[in-house]
């Protein structure tokens, strides 16, 4: 298919971790797409991760405000391409732009919601009482710590497709071919349960991004997930394989396959993984689903923050033939397995970006290394989400 023939459409989910369901927090990811049409392009997918730690009390907000601020920004991307048809252009407004003005907007949206909700009495109680005074003097000094969320983005245009990382999670890209891409390296310092964050001074220059354009071929499938799914699996290769198999669901039964089963997916993921809250968006051809499996109803123009109120929204999906949904509840059970192989208990307790030093990457778990500057490594570790 030429890469300015292409149909794009979106799903996603986002469950409560099964670590949260049992203390009783809330979902602290946050996941919106848009598109100006039933289809894309343009069409683009955030998610965000609140880190849910102690001293990150008010995660839930600051990944909505994350989500929010960076879809705001992508769309405004746009213009630049309707003003100038030179993708040279858009890729460097994307490069030397965007990672200040997300970062910047966060913070001035995290700023408005703070005028608005100053932190309370009760907030900064209970903080003393889990982590002590200096904790405690540490959020007041640095309110956006209370906010701490890290962003993955995706863009597909008509001639290029953009990719936006800060902090953990991922993005990946399924040819149609079959294997599985990363369009960004990893961040080799993002190991255990560290990450870097929103809530850091100058995070602007721990944002990655890759801007490539159309004409070198197109994936069948981008899939962006928050950190939390990836924890679930015993390692790399069991987690990459969802991405193979969820190109096979679709390509055999449909994106409604998908869409229908996906809450249930993550929920198991996290009830037999991470106990983390995991959110999934995916970004597909439409040539690579049959035509009759394709969604009737059009891409609503923001969906966001699929939380637990709202977990039983795709089960009312229409009912298909008997052969299909054996081939189905079959592919459930490929995609199951794969998940089974993880660990038990949870991977990851979820630790927050509690710091604000310069370039220092921010360490999630509290048996990280304590003590550290922004040259020799993380500093002290945060509380838990």
């Amino acid at each position: 298919m030429a890469h300015d023939d292409a149909v794009w459409r979106v799903l996603g989910h986002s469950v409560r971790g099964a670590s949260h369901r049992r203390s009783g927090a809330p979902n602290q990811d946050a996941i919106l797409w848009w598109s100006p049409a039933p289809e894309g392009p343009p069409i683009a997918l955030v998610l965000s991760d609140g880190h849910g730690s102690d001293k990150s009390f008010r995660s839930e907000i600051g990944s909505r405000l994350a989500v929010e601020t960076t879809m705001a920004l992508l769309r405004e991307l746009l213009g630049v391409l309707s003003r100038s048809p030179h993708l040279s252009a858009v890729k460097r407004t994307a490069e030397e732009r965007l990672p200040q003005e997300i970062v910047r907007g966060w913070q001035a949206a995290v700023d408005a919601h703070l005028a608005e909700h100053p932190l309370t009495d009760e907030e900064l109680a209970r903080l003393e009482e889990k982590r002590g005074a200096a904790a405690c003097r540490e959020v007041m000094d640095h309110p956006h710590l209370a906010y701490g969320a890290t962003v993955l983005a995706a863009l597909v245009a008509r001639t290029f497709m953009l990719f936006v990382q800060l902090g953990d999670g991922d993005i990946l890209l399924v040819p149609d071919g079959g294997g599985v891409l990363r369009p960004m390296a990893r961040d080799p310092r993002l190991i255990a349960n560290e990450t870097t964050s929103l809530c850091m001074a100058r995070a602007w220059e721990e944002v990655q991004l890759r801007f490539q354009a159309s004409d070198g071929g197109l994936p069948a499938l981008i899939l962006l997930a928050t950190d939390g799914y990836a924890n679930s699996f015993v390692n790399e290769a069991a987690f990459l394989q969802v991405g193979t198999d969820l190109l096979a669901i679709m390509q055999e039964d449909g994106a409604q396959a998908v869409e229908a089963n996906l809450g249930s997916w993550l929920e198991e993921a996290s009830a037999a993984g991470s106990g983390d809250d995991i959110s999934l968006g995916i970004l597909y051809r439409d040539d690579v689903v049959p035509a009759v499996a394709r969604p009737e109803t059009p891409v609503p123009d923001a969906a966001q923050v699929v939380s637990e109120a709202s977990a039983g929204a795709h089960d009312g999906a229409p009912p298909r033939e008997d052969g299909a949904q054996a081939r189905g509840d079959e592919r459930a059970r490929i995609v199951a397995r794969i998940k089974h192989e993880g660990p038990r208990e949870p991977a990851k307790r979820g630790r927050p970006a509690d710091l604000i030093d310069e370039k220092a990457v921010v360490p999630r778990d509290d048996a990280a290394p304590a003590g550290g500057t922004p040259d020799q490594g993380p500093a002290e570790g945060p509380d838990g989400a």
